[in-house]
Parts: structure tokens; C-alpha cells; sequence
């Protein structure tokens, strides 16, 4: 089958190429991938793969099942799905343990649904950490990818007061149609926060502590600037009294994907969830939009079509 393979060349990540088509296991179904969309979690790990080695990139996928789970578990062949598997679904075919798919409805596209899985998930699940928003401040640094907008939508909808940070003109405006408080500068978002969603890195981590309540907390989730946080604990003592700084990690739950996912396309049917596609492409193009990713100049999530 074709599929895009790593090259370990960090100016052209991925080729197109041939691989084995995969033979799903008992609990496996085996998807036709019709689209797929792009993390830049994936980019910076293709930044160390090797030609031919490690693993294949492909994470977010959506398509049709050609083949059911010899177990009898999951979607019937024929439907229409959504799937989170760990890698492999740049390709053509993908075979995906059951229990990280979601079976899609008429009312959900295809290529909407491939925007969804890995920013719907840690979205969700972020939210979920944090617990109750209803009536409390919510500041979500780092909010111009598709985690910042599920996470903006989802808690101005659960009741939280949301405070969104973008340099995105773009971005910003759609964030406030949500309902958040949208501005372009840590230093404007005012605050103080009963919890802190933080994904930059760098000094942004302590400055975005620095606006929490006491007795708040920072749950931090990545380092999209490159740049590792440095935390001086001896600062809570002219801070937040007794504030929380947790690890968070999407991975990290009871939960399976597939019951996640399936509850994040309930919510894009029934109209409270929107995902946004930022560039559509054919696939052939994938190697131009991950520089593209990689620098920001793609607003949103990307989807390529496979096989177009």
C-alpha cells in the first residue's frame, strides 16, 4: 500500500512510499484511511526519525471500515469512523484496536472528524482534570492551536469565565465568538485565575502561575515554545498561597479513546462542538504542510485527503 514514511531528512520529514499492508489482529479493524490530520507532537518527533526506522507518523485518522474485528468487537464493515491509533495512519489502510474508534454519524463529515482525535482528546480530558469550571476564571495560555479552541469552546460552554492568549488576530476572533476574553499578551489577561491551562514553556509558566488565586492551580501540558519552564518555589510565598502545579498528560486516563472520541462526535452533531479546518489538501502535499505547522503559518487544524 502507499503511505508516507519518514525520512529523517529534517528539510523534507516525509516521502511517499510503500508499505506492508497491515493484517489486523483480533481485537483490530481494518480502516481505509480517507483523511488524516497533522500534530506538531508528530512533526518534532520526525525531526529525530531515522530513514526507515522508528516510527511511522499518523496519529489522527478518519476513513471507513473494510474489515471488522474478528472478535466481533467495534464498528460493522462499512461504517464510517473516526480513529486515535498510536501511529501508521499516514497511509492508505490502517488496523486499529477497536477500542480507539469511534463509528461516525450522517450529520458528521469525514474530513470534519479527522480534525478531531488528538486536540479533541487532550482537550477534553484537560477539562476533565480540572474538574468543575461552572462560575470560575479559566486562563488557557497558548491558545491558537486546535487545543486552545476545543479547550476555549468546550469551557465557555461548561460555564467557566475564559481568558484565551493568542498572538492570532484570526484565532482571536474566533475565540471570542465562543464567549472568551481574548488577548494578545500574557500581561493583559488580568486575573487572578482559579486555574491556569499552560502550554508554552519558557517564562510564560511562571508568569502564568504568578495569576493564580490562592489555593489555585496550574495544570501544565506542554512547551510549545521550545523552551523549558524554570519555577522558583520561594516566589509562592509573595504569590498563590498554597497553589497547585500539576503534570498533565492526555495519555493518562481511565478512559478509552474510543468512548472519548465517540462523546466528542456526539457533541460536534448536536452543534457544541466545531471543529475548524484550517488548509485542506491532498496528501501528496503533506511534507509542505508540516514545515507549514511547524511555523504557525497554518491557522487551525490540517487535513490531507488520502487517495484524492
Amino acid at each position: 500500500m502507499k503511505a508516507l514514511l519518514p525520512t529523517g531528512d529534517p528539510a523534507t520529514l516525509v516521502a511517499p512510499g510503500e508499505a506492508e499492508e497491515p493484517r489486523p489482529g483480533p481485537g483490530q479493524a481494518l480502516v481505509k484511511v480517507e483523511a488524516f490530520s497533522v500534530n506538531r507532537g508528530e512533526i518534532l518527533r520526525l525531526h529525530g526519525a531515522l530513514p526507515g526506522v522508528g516510527m511511522r507518523p499518523g496519529k489522527d485518522i478518519a476513513g471507513l471500515v473494510v474489515q471488522a474485528a474478528a472478535d466481533g468487537s467495534g464498528p460493522r464493515t462499512g461504517q464510517r469512523v473516526v480513529a486515535h491509533p498510536p501511529g501508521g495512519g499516514w497511509a492508505e489502510y490502517a488496523a486499529v484496536d477497536t477500542d480507539r474508534i469511534a463509528v461516525l454519524p450522517d450529520t458528521v463529515p469525514t474530513l470534519t472528524a479527522a480534525a478531531l482525535p488528538l486536540a479533541g482528546l487532550t482537550a477534553l480530558r484537560l477539562l476533565r482534570t480540572a474538574g468543575s469550571l461552572a462560575g470560575r476564571s479559566l486562563l488557557v495560555t497558548g491558545a491558537s492551536g486546535g487545543v486552545g479552541h476545543y479547550l476555549t469552546e468546550l469551557a465557555v460552554a461548561g460555564g467557566a469565565d475564559v481568558t484565551a492568549v493568542t498572538a492570532t488576530a484570526r484565532r482571536g476572533r474566533r475565540l471570542a465568538d465562543f464567549g472568551a476574553t481574548v488577548v494578545h499578551d500574557l500581561a493583559d489577561a488580568g486575573g487572578p485565575f482559579d486555574t491556569v491551562l499552560e502550554s508554552v514553556g519558557g517564562p510564560t509558566t511562571a508568569r502564568a502561575l504568578a495569576l493564580l488565586r490562592p489555593r489555585g492551580q496550574l495544570i501544565w501540558f506542554g512547551q510549545a515554545s521550545g523552551e523549558p519552564a524554570a519555577l522558583d518555589f520561594f516566589a509562592f510565598f509573595g504569590g498563590p498561597v498554597s497553589a497547585t502545579v500539576r503534570h498533565f498528560s492526555y495519555e493518562d486516563s481511565a478512559e478509552p479513546y474510543g468512548l472519548d472520541l465517540a462523546l466528542l462526535v456526539r457533541l460536534v452533531a448536536a452543534g457544541r462542538l466545531h471543529p475548524e479546518i484550517g488548509h485542506l489538501a491532498d496528501w501528496s502535499s503533506t511534507p509542505s504542510v508540516l514545515t507549514a505547522l511547524l511555523t504557525r503559518a497554518i491557522p487551525a487544524n490540517a487535513v490531507l485527503k488520502v487517495g484524492a
